[in-house]
C-alpha cells in the first residue's frame, strides 16, 4: 500500500510545513526547501538499480538527461530548456550537482510534476527502477507521489539558482554577496586556489578591498563579472582581472560565515586545507575598522559617519585644497545652524544624508570631488570641493561643503576614507 511508504509521510509533512507558513513565493531562507528538496531527491534515488552489469552508478539525473531522447512527439520543449541550462551551468559539476539544480529549476517553474509524468510514460527509462522497492517503478506509490509534486506547484517558488556553487556537495546553501567595485590598478586581495575554489586568504591593509569593508578572509571568489570561477586553475582569476581592466568590477562572494554565525558547515573540510598549506590564514571576523567601531553606524554593511554639517559656499573656477581654508572661513562666516548628518562612503561615491530622516542631502562621486582636507587651528573642521552642479554659466565652478567631526580622529579617519576613494578610482573614457 502507497501509505506504508515512508518516505511519502516526509513528503506530506514537508507539503503541510510549506502550506502552514503561507510566505508567497517561497524563497531559500524558508525553512521547509532543504527538508523539501532533500525528502523529494530521496524518492528519485530509492529503488534505482545500477547500469549495465551494475558497473555504472546511476543517479535520477541520468534519467532526466536522458527524457528529450525518447520524446516522439515533441512534448518535451520547455523540459528540454531545463536541461540545456542545466548541462550549460559552469557551477555544477557531477551528477548530484546537476540533479539538484534541475529540481530548483523545476520547482521555480513549477515542472517537476510535468517531468515525472514524462517518466511515467517512458518505459524504458522507468524500467532503471525496482518495482518492489522504488517508489517510481511502483504504481501504488507513484500516484500519491505525482498528487503530493502537484500540490508543491500550487505554490510559487522563487529561488536564487546563481547560488549553485555547493549543490556537488550538500543541500544547504552559502550566504552569498555582491561585491562591486570601481577600476583600480590593486584590489589587495591575497587569493589561494584549492580544489578549484578561489579563497581570500588575506584583505590587504590600506588596499580598494579594504576600504570598500565587503570581502574578508575565507570568503570564496564565486564569480568576476559573471565569469564563474568554480573548478577555477590556479592564476584563473588575475587572467580574468586583466582582460576587465579599466571596468568596474562586480564580484560574487561565498561568504565562510554562515546564517547562523558559525562556518558554512561545506566549507569546513576546505578550511582546513587551507591552513595547511598557509599556516598563519585565519578567517576574519569583521573589516578592520568595525573591530573598534562596533557602535557605530552602518548602511549594508559599510560604516556610517557622524558629523555636523556647517554649510557650503561657492568658491569660484578653483577648487584645489588651498582653496579649502578659504572655503571653511567663509562658511563659518554664514552662522549657519548645524545639520546632523551621516556621510556614506561607498565604492563609488560620498553621499551625505539626513541623520534624523535618512534624506540624502548630496552626493558626490570621486572624480567629481577635486579636494578634501582640514584647518591646523581646528582639526574636527574638514572640508570637500567639488564641482558644482546645475551651475548655469558654461564655466566650470566649485562649491566647497564643510563639517565638523565629533573628535580630530575621526575626522581624519573620514579624509583618509574619501581621500583612498579618490586614490583608487580610475575613470576611462
Amino acid at each position: 500500500m502507497a501509505g506504508k511508504e515512508p518516505l511519502l509521510g516526509t513528503l506530506k509533512a514537508c507539503v503541510l510545513g510549506l502550506q502552514s507558513v503561507g510566505t508567497d513565493p517561497i524563497q531559500d531562507d524558508s525553512p521547509h526547501i532543504t527538508p523539501l528538496c532533500d525528502t523529494i531527491e530521496m524518492i528519485l534515488r530509492k529503488g534505482l538499480k545500477s547500469g549495465v552489469l551494475g558497473l555504472k552508478r546511476r543517479d535520477y539525473w541520468h534519467w532526466i538527461e536522458e527524457l528529450p531522447q525518447h520524446d516522439t512527439c515533441g512534448r518535451l520543449p520547455h523540459i528540454s530548456v531545463m536541461i540545456e541550462k542545466t548541462l550549460a551551468c559552469p557551477k555544477t559539476l557531477t551528477a548530484q550537482g546537476r540533479g539538484r539544480y534541475f529540481l530548483r529549476m523545476a520547482l521555480s517553474r513549477k515542472a517537476l510534476a510535468a517531468t515525472l509524468q514524462h517518466l511515467q510514460h517512458t518505459h524504458r527509462l522507468l524500467e532503471w527502477y525496482d518495482p518492489f522497492f522504488s517508489v517510481l517503478g511502483n504504481e501504488e506509490h507513484m500516484e500519491p507521489f505525482l498528487s503530493l509534486l502537484m500540490v508543491i506547484s500550487q505554490s510559487t517558488f522563487n529561488l536564487d539558482l546563481q547560488n549553485s556553487s555547493f549543490l556537488d556537495e550538500s543541500w544547504l546553501l552559502p550566504v552569498c554577496a555582491t561585491y562591486q567595485t570601481v577600476p583600480c590598478r590593486e584590489l589587495g586581495m591575497v587569493l589561494r586556489y584549492l580544489e578549484g575554489r578561489v579563497f581570500v586568504i588575506q584583505v590587504l591593509p590600506d588596499s580598494q578591498t579594504e576600504v570598500d569593508e565587503v570581502v574578508l578572509a575565507g570568503d570564496i571568489i564565486d564569480e568576476i563579472n559573471g565569469v564563474s570561477l568554480r573548478n577555477a586553475y590556479n592564476g584563473q582569476a588575475g587572467t580574468v582581472l586583466s582582460k576587465l581592466k579599466g571596468e568596474p568590477l562586480i564580484f560574487q562572494i561565498i561568504r565562510w560565515r554562515w546564517k547562523d554565525g558559525e562556518v558554512f558547515r561545506p566549507l569546513i573540510p576546505y578550511l582546513k586545507g587551507v591552513k595547511e598549506r598557509v599556516p598563519d590564514f585565519q578567517l576574519q571576523q569583521n573589516p578592520r575598522s568595525l573591530e573598534n567601531s562596533q557602535e557605530r553606524p552602518q548602511q549594508d554593511g559599510r560604516l556610517l559617519y557622524s558629523a555636523l554639517y556647517l554649510g557650503q559656499t561657492d568658491v569660484g573656477l578653483f577648487g584645489g585644497k588651498e582653496i579649502l581654508d578659504v572655503g571653511i572661513t567663509k562658511v563659518r562666516k554664514q552662522n549657519r545652524l548645524p545639520k546632523a548628518v551621516l556621510l556614506d562612503i561607498k565604492e563609488t561615491e560620498v553621499a551625505v544624508n539626513d541623520k534624523e530622516s535618512s534624506e540624502v542631502l548630496f552626493h558626490y562621486s570621486y572624480p567629481e570631488i577635486s579636494s578634501i582636507g582640514r584647518r591646523l587651528d581646528n582639526r574636527k573642521v574638514f572640508a570637500l570641493c567639488a564641482i558644482a552642479k546645475d551651475k548655469a554659466h558654461d564655466m566650470p565652478s566649485f562649491d566647497c561643503f564643510v563639517f565638523e567631526a565629533p573628535s580630530n580622529k575621526e575626522c581624519e579617519e573620514i579624509i583618509k576614507r574619501i581621500a583612498a576613494g579618490f586614490k583608487h578610482t580610475e575613470w576611462f573614457v
